[in-house]
């Protein structure tokens, strides 16, 4: 009888880090750059690899990797658990468990809300008061952590929970949550809540990775604060980037995923549980087709334009201010009513979004709509369904709305 005995040209583990993936370089390259600090912290071969919009994809990193090693985990550098943490990955890593019997893939859990990450915020804050000449032991300070936001109301539930872990034990008047995009409270709202209470200073932490389109605009929202409210200092952090403390975070996924002791938060997740005002949202295995879907699209591009992971950008884009004049002007009910028109309509490749001000202050509501650098002034809600019918859906400019072309 003869025993097998392992291949000793193989690694025993190897990890496989997952980024999203990103049109600037810059960011693909920090999820190469934490990769490397990783293998350096275990000592383990690690590779990076992208969700979309960059090489090389989950499935052909697995594919040259797996022949190399016994056992492979996979670990999503996200920091909260959404769309793709929940659904993209592990069907990735479904995919490889069926297609590569010799080895064994774990699969660990995302970033999410950590001892160090909290320590890394707190430094990050002690950075910006010292630029500000402010103490928290000694003055009134203020800390607004911003993330992106997210559709999915258990991402948006642990930015609120690690809002509060930063408050406790330290000496801040307060530690509010919000966002810069798809939820509330809004970046730039939370802010001037914040002012009322006149606080010495208010420290903007940006909860992102990398220092990408995103952070700029925390950054630029805080300085635009900063200008606006002279009796209050405000200030912004850099991101997270690739910090030692990512590092030990990213560290600590792996051991997690090694014991058998990864943690979701599933139990609040939408994709399995009804949550109310959520009802409608795709759960379990219809999340699992959102995502083969999904894939299948970016595959359809790949065939075309010999260009993989590049999202379609929509043939037009409709900017509605809904800064404080034109919102006193109704302009909240002009931009719903446009978006239900655009749904409504049969052929309408058009993404509808809110706007802060546009510089034309009280001939409001402002509607500007690209590539055509035509906006209109004074909408109303009555006017909605001629720029849809007219302008969005036969390319006709609506003449008696327009208010500047660019």
């Amino acid at each position: 009888m003869s025993l097998e005995r392992p291949d000793p040209a193989l690694d025993d583990d190897a990890v496989l880090l997952v980024g999203h993936g990103s049109r600037r370089e810059e960011s693909n390259e920090q999820v190469r750059t934490l990769a490397a600090k990783l293998e350096s912290r275990l000592s383990v071969p690690v590779d990076a690899a992208y969700i979309e919009l960059a090489e090389p994809s989950i499935d052909d990193a697995i594919e040259t990797m797996a022949p190399t090693c016994r056992t492979m985990t996979v670990v999503p550098l996200s920091l909260f658990a959404a769309s793709h943490v929940k659904n993209d990955v592990p069907l990735a890593v479904q995919r490889a468990r069926a297609t590569h019997d010799d080895t064994e893939f774990r699969f660990g859990s995302h970033l999410g809300i950590h001892p160090s990450l909290v320590d890394l915020l707190d430094e990050r804050a002690r950075a910006v008061e010292s630029d500000l000449g402010v103490d928290r032991e000694d003055d009134d300070v203020a800390v607004v952590l911003c993330a992106r936001g997210s559709s999915d109301p258990d991402s948006n539930g642990d930015v609120h929970k690690l809002a509060r872990l930063l408050y406790e034990g330290r000496e801040f008047t307060r530690v509010e949550s919000a966002f810069i995009g798809v939820t509330t409270p809004r970046l730039e709202e939370t802010l001037h809540t914040v002012a009322k209470d006149r606080p010495d200073a208010v420290v903007v932490l940006p909860y992102m990775l990398g220092d990408g389109v995103l952070t700029e605009r925390i950054v630029d929202t805080a300085e635009t604060f900063d200008e606006e409210y002279p009796y209050v200092d405000a200030g912004a952090s850099g991101p997270l980037g690739t910090d030692a403390r990512v590092v030990e975070t990213l560290a600590d996924r792996y051991q997690e995923a090694r014991s058998g002791s990864v943690e979701m938060s599933c139990d609040t997740c939408k994709y399995k549980v009804e949550l109310a005002g959520y009802e409608d949202d795709e759960g379990g295995a219809r999340a699992m087709l959102r995502s083969l879907v999904h894939q299948a699209e970016h595959a359809d591009r790949s065939d075309v334009d010999d260009d993989p992971h590049v999202h379609d950008a929509p043939e037009k884009h409709v900017a509605v201010c809904t800064n404080q004049t034109c919102a006193a002007s109704g302009a909240a009910t002009v931009l719903e009513q446009l978006r239900q028109g655009v749904r409504d309509a049969d052929d309408c490749d058009v993404h509808v979004s809110r706007s802060s001000c546009l510089g034309q202050c009280g001939d409001g509501p402002i509607v500007a709509v690209y590539p055509d650098s035509v906006w209109y002034g004074g909408v109303t809600p009555d006017d909605t369904d001629r720029i849809v019918s007219s302008h969005l859906e036969r390319d006709r400019i609506v003449s008696n709305l327009v208010h500047q072309s660019l």
